[in-house]
């Protein structure tokens, strides 16, 4: 019993000694692994990089992709300038066709010697199995011989059999004749792909599996026009692949061992853009093209109206202009770009009036139309607030969030570049910016209103209005708007007797974070004040500005002019 237990103890160790050097030499190869980017988790199997845990580290050091090349290159990935390109046709290999499987019931495909073919006799016979064409082209059935059927079609296979059974058997042997699996075939891709190579497929595999396996077309240099299929010497089939794209056309050529897939140079390219569906770059044969040819495949949008055509004329740049219909005919070469635009000169604007008032909602105006005018076609009813129309401007918008944008970039800029004298005032500039870039990516999520200061009344009626305005006619609803830095932003009655801290009193009073020197006061119209003398009327909003208090005397200026230029625009006090 001693001597047993000393056995299992030598043996327990061993085995713990073991165990502990096979862990050893994994983590090792994992650590020097992670230390050179080669992989993220101990024992993660054969990856990228081969070894499993506990084989050498010069082992888990081998790439396994590199050994076999031509294997990864099959693998058909798209090349980065097929996808961006502008290049019409270049999406046309994004590895869709490579990954694709033999179709084997193309009855147009002719046999091969390699393919296999599934063979079932039974009544006087039976046989159940699948045979191979012979270099010869034949196929050997039992009790029959040999039965030529290189070169029959895939859906006259059947009758070819059953005519060679009746030679030998009269009556009562029937057949079953299906191609079971095309040839394997080895097929060269040249000319100007993007990967040049020997690639694996079977003879029903398309043209188009076996470009897009050497990274399709280079939209550079080669040609979607002119595809050639070469077999030896003899030129087999010359393919237009723009027939494809845009009539889904293609040949169906049957590839065998050792043909080659060859893309010609590209030929003449003209550049089109603008307002089409298609703003791509395309290519014809010959000299010229004309636009008309350009206008069936790239397809203009309908508010296209004319056509600008840049010439390839050196250092000098010609362009011409014409309509759609003067375009037709005008002959573009090699280089030229043309554009599609829309030359309309507008004949009507909508604008619309939206609040309190009887009138309708839309109006159709003349282009040139004055506010006065519609101003002068709106009914009002009691509520109506007729002496302070809002207007809102799509135009206006865009400009206020440009600027804001604008400013918002100069004080992130400040921000990032203001120096600190020590360490200690580094850290605290440090915790500071971060603290302010928060700031300046909650204020870049605030939208401007677009409203239009219309306040003075002799100016107002001559504004030109735009397409898309609005409108808007207030009521009289007899409140007053406090927000900002309040306890309890709120609506209050109009009160003649109070003035703006009357008002802010009413609200709470200030928070902590307020600054007690900026307030300002929106008026209806669209004017503003920073003032807490301001006469305060029905309508108006309050603001209470909060408190900038930042180390930097430069940073605190851009930050206040934030402030207002945010309360301006979108009437919203944004925190700090």
């Amino acid at each position: 019993m001693t001597n047993f237990l000393k056995k299992f103890t030598i043996a327990t160790s061993l085995v713990f000694a073991c165990s502990i050097a096979i862990g050893q030499s994994q983590n090792d190869t994992f650590f020097l692994k992670k230390s050179l980017g080669l992989s993220s988790t101990p024992d993660s199997g054969a990856g990228v990089y081969g070894a499993r845990g506990g084989d050498s580290v010069r082992q888990s050091l081998v790439p396994t992709q590199l050994a076999n090349p031509v294997a990864a290159q099959s693998e058909g990935a798209p090349s980065t300038n097929t996808v961006s390109s502008e290049v019409f046709g270049a999406n046309l290999f994004s590895g869709a066709f490579a990954k694709q499987g033999a179709g084997r019931f193309n009855p147009d495909y002719a046999v091969m010697a390699g393919d296999r073919i599934q063979l079932r006799l039974w009544g006087g016979f039976d046989f159940d199995g699948v045979v191979e064409v012979d270099p010869k082209g034949n196929i050997f059935l039992p009790h029959v011989g040999p039965v030529q059927v290189q070169g029959v079609r895939n859906d006259e296979l059947q009758k070819v059999v059953d005519a060679s059974i009746r030679k030998i058997f009269r009556a009562n042997t029937y057949s079953y004749a299906s191609l079971a699996a095309a040839q394997p075939v080895r097929v060269f891709v040249g000319g100007f792909v993007n990967r040049p190579g020997l690639y694996n497929g079977t003879s029903m595999d398309s043209l188009l599996s076996y470009l897009d396996q050497a990274g399709g077309i280079d939209p550079e240099r080669g040609s979607f026009l002119n595809v050639q299929v070469k077999r030896g010497n003899q030129l087999r089939a010359s393919v237009d692949l723009y027939d494809f794209l845009l009539n889904g056309r293609i040949p169906l050529v049957q590839l065998a061992e050792g043909d080659v897939i060859f893309v010609s140079p590209r030929q003449s390219t003209v550049k089109v853009s603008g307002l089409v569906a298609s703003a791509k770059r395309f290519e014809f044969s010959g000299q010229s093209k004309i636009v008309a040819d350009l206008i069936k495949i790239a397809r203009p949008s309908p508010e296209a109206t004319h056509v600008r055509v840049v010439r390839n004329s050196g250092d000098v740049t010609n362009t011409e202009y014409f309509s759609i219909e003067q375009a037709r005919q005008i002959e573009v070469k090699n280089g030229d770009g043309v554009e599609f635009i829309a030359d309309k000169k507008p004949g009507t604007i909508t604008v619309r009036v939206e609040g309190e008032h009887l009138s309708p909602q839309e109006y159709v105006l003349p282009y040139g139309a004055r506010l006065g005018e519609l101003m002068g076609k709106i009914q009002y009813s009691e509520r109506s607030e007729a002496d302070k129309p809002q207007l809102f401007r799509q135009t206006v918008k865009e400009r206020q969030k440009q600027l804001l944008n604008v400013s918002l970039k100069t004080l992130e800029s400040s921000v990032l570049t203001a120096r600190s004298g020590t360490a200690s005032e580094a850290t605290l500039r440090t915790e500071e910016a971060n603290l302010i870039l928060k700031w300046v990516e909650r204020a870049k999520q605030v939208e401007p209103l677009g409203q239009v200061v219309i306040a003075k009344a002799d100016q107002r009626n001559n504004l030109l209005l735009e397409n898309g305005d609005v409108i808007r006619i207030r009521a009289k609803d007899g409140l007053v708007l406090i927000g900002g830095e309040v306890l309890f932003p709120n609506a209050v009655a109009f009160d003649r007797k109070y003035d703006v801290d009357d008002y802010i009193k009413v609200a709470g009073g200030y928070t902590q974070n307020a600054d007690t020197s900026r307030i300002v006061v929106a008026h209806r119209d669209g004017s503003f004040e920073e003032n807490k003398r301001a006469d305060i009327v029905p309508g108006d909003e309050i603001l209470v500005l909060p408190k900038v208090d930042v180390k930097s005397r430069e940073i605190a200026k851009d930050l206040m002019m934030m402030l207002y230029q945010i309360a301006l625009a979108a009437k919203v006090a944004l925190a700090f």
